[in-house]
């Protein structure tokens, strides 16, 4: 194994890096799924979202709690000098993910036609084999991951994961591109497409549209394979860092049972965690399309009409149209999902501060550390999320306006709405997850997430079997299920470690100034847009773009501004900044911070 000098990082640092792949990573998958959509179309997106959607929970039981395991007991073992344990620890977690890589890939096999039935989207079935093997090539590349987190070097782990997001952008979208090209040649040619005889070029679309979302999701799959290449050439290249001279003055390593015992011990308990929220999601996915499906076909009728202009534009069959809304509401998903994304990474980075306070009984460092957690969480999510809510419909139609899916932004701009104004949900659930980890509560997110999961189930089965709702009921399933985990985990938060939060600081400040902020988007964007004169490029409104712009602009500055004038800016927050003492002392000398 090549040798080079072992790199380490600080927590905040890896922290940071990591944070900044995450970010990245989600620009490049909204990236992707934009030309996608607009391309495959709403009924498109509906297969390719199906296909995802069953694959995550398989992803999690594969692979989910191995890769922290293994940084676990690395990183212990590389700070007490036991170098020969890590490499083992490293060859035995290699034969441990084989093994789960393999199983995966055979579980999602067999329950992809169990779950496309339930879900009533056996046109998903394509996707979901096209998506299968990346199980096992993320297995494979998460051994390398896990390995090199222990060492205190992210790095590694965050080029993988930008690697793998543009291999699955390039590769899913020239695929998906082919394989619609190709099935549009057979129907002019008057042959058949994939397998089905059509007569009109709306069956046309329909019999392509599986196939394209599974031409997307080989993207998916070759994206892993290229990520899990990069960390193996790396590891091949350039090796561990760790030195003959550290392994020959290494105690005799444990017994490979012994570590593959200590592995899964440590695994299953995070394991546990994350497939609820995973098992969550896939049922939500089940429910909604099969609940959506069977509403449908009873009051076809009244939806054909309700969603008449659309589906004309569309050319959409009967028969399409359940997956067409669903495929309308995952375009929604898209920018829902940005936000959490990136607050999730200020629990992570609050475990080790946490856990240290909790174990010195050090209540002031306790109170801050989750005052402050909440409170950054708040003062990016509110704004977020409600210029998000507010700028819904422009920002969906700068995305799609062009493509098969620019009928579906009226549909799902509402949706995107409504989650913009309570995205905050979404984004204190894992922050407070992890602090809750962090004081040896795990068991309370899992609670809390079932509790909400069972809510959800029973309101997407009430709502959107409403016709006049349909689709927009999933919105209020996920509002409910979010209250009752974020409810939950709060009070057993407050309780644990009796800190007296300070709900004017954590939530009133930033909800004043992120309404101010709203309003400002809000009034902007219909200033601009009706005093700029109508500019087309190529199908895009150049003054739409425009107005966006200058919107998202100013709603930046009212808020900087006006978080500033109320004080809803803290110390402590600031000095977690990159010359965070500079800035509070200038802030300070101005009277907006004591």
């Amino acid at each position: 194994m090549a040798q080079g000098k072992r790199k380490s990082q600080s927590l905040l640092n890896g922290a940071m890096v990591l944070a900044a792949a995450t970010l990245i990573v989600k620009i490049i998958g909204i990236l992707y799924k934009i030309p996608l959509s607009n391309m495959v179309g709403a009924v498109g997106r509906g297969y390719f979202d199906s296909a995802y959607n069953l694959y995550i929970p398989i992803y999690t039981i594969s692979m989910a709690g191995l890769p922290v395991a293994v940084s676990k007991m690395v990183s212990q073992q590389i700070a007490l000098k036991r170098f020969r344990d890590a490499r083992l620890t490293f060859k035995v977690a290699a034969r441990l993910f084989l093994i789960t890589g393999t199983l995966g890939t055979v579980l999602l096999l067999i329950l992809a036609f169990p779950y496309a039935y339930l879900a009533k989207s056996l046109e998903a079935l394509p996707a979901i084999f096209a998506i299968t093997p990346s199980i096992f090539f993320c297995c494979i590349m998460s051994i390398y991951r896990g390995y090199y987190n222990g060492m205190r070097n992210m790095t590694p782990t965050a080029m993988s994961e930008v690697w793998e997001a543009v291999g699955k952008v390039i590769f899913g979208l020239l695929c998906a591109k082919f394989s619609i090209t190709y099935g549009y040649s057979r129907f002019e040619q008057g042959l058949s497409v994939y397998g089905k005889v059509v007569s009109t070029e709306a069956e046309a679309s329909s019999a392509i549209y599986p196939y394209a979302a599974a031409a997307a999701a080989i993207g998916v799959t070759v994206g892993t394979i290229i990520g899990m290449i990069y960390v193996m050439l790396l590891h091949k290249i350039k090796g561990d860092g760790i030195t003959r001279q550290e392994l020959a003055l290494s105690p005799k390593p444990e017994s490979p049972q012994s570590i593959a015992k200590s592995l899964v011990s440590l695994a299953v308990p995070v394991v546990a965690s994350s497939l609820v929220f995973s098992v969550t999601n896939l049922i939500d996915s089940m429910t909604i399309q099969n609940r959506l499906a069977t509403m449908i076909e009873h009051n076809l009728g009244y939806i054909r009409n309700l969603y008449g202009a659309q589906l004309a534009v569309s050319n959409i069959l009967d028969a399409d149209i359940p997956k067409y809304l669903y495929g309308a509401y995952t375009m929604s998903l898209d920018f829902k999902n940005l936000i959490p994304s990136i607050t999730m990474t200020l629990g992570v980075s609050a475990i080790p501060a946490l856990s240290a306070a909790w174990a010195l009984k050090d209540k002031q460092q306790l109170k801050q550390s989750v005052e402050s957690v909440l409170r950054i969480t708040m003062m990016f999510s509110l704004p977020a999320g409600i210029g998000m809510g507010v700028l819904s419909y422009p920002i969906l139609q700068l995305m799609y306006e062009t493509g098969k899916s620019a009928d579906a932004v009226s549909i799902a701009a509402p949706i995107m709405a409504a989650y913009g104004y309570t995205i905050f949900l979404i984004s204190l659930s894992q922050p407070m997850t992890n602090m809750l980890q962090a004081i040896g509560k795990a068991k309370v997110p899992v609670y809390s997430l079932s509790i909400g999961a069972i809510a959800k189930v029973i309101t997407n089965y009430i709502f959107i079997g409403i016709p006049a709702l349909n689709i927009n009921g999933a919105v209020i399933g996920t509002v409910v299920c979010y209250t009752i985990i974020v409810l939950i985990n709060l009070v057993a938060l407050i309780r644990n470690t009796k800190v007296k939060l300070n709900y004017m600081s954590i939530a009133v400040k930033p909800l004043i100034c992120s309404v101010l902020c709203g309003i400002a988007a809000y009034t902007s964007h219909g200033i601009f847009i009706s005093l700029l004169p109508e500019i087309n490029r190529g199908g895009h409104s150049v003054s739409n773009l425009i107005a966006t712009i200058i919107a998202v602009i100013l709603a930046v500055v009212v808020y900087a501004i006006s978080m500033l004038l109320v004080n809803g800016i803290a110390k402590e927050d600031v000095l977690m900044l990159p010359k965070g003492e500079k800035i509070a002392k200038i802030l300070a000398k101005y009277g907006f911070m004591e």
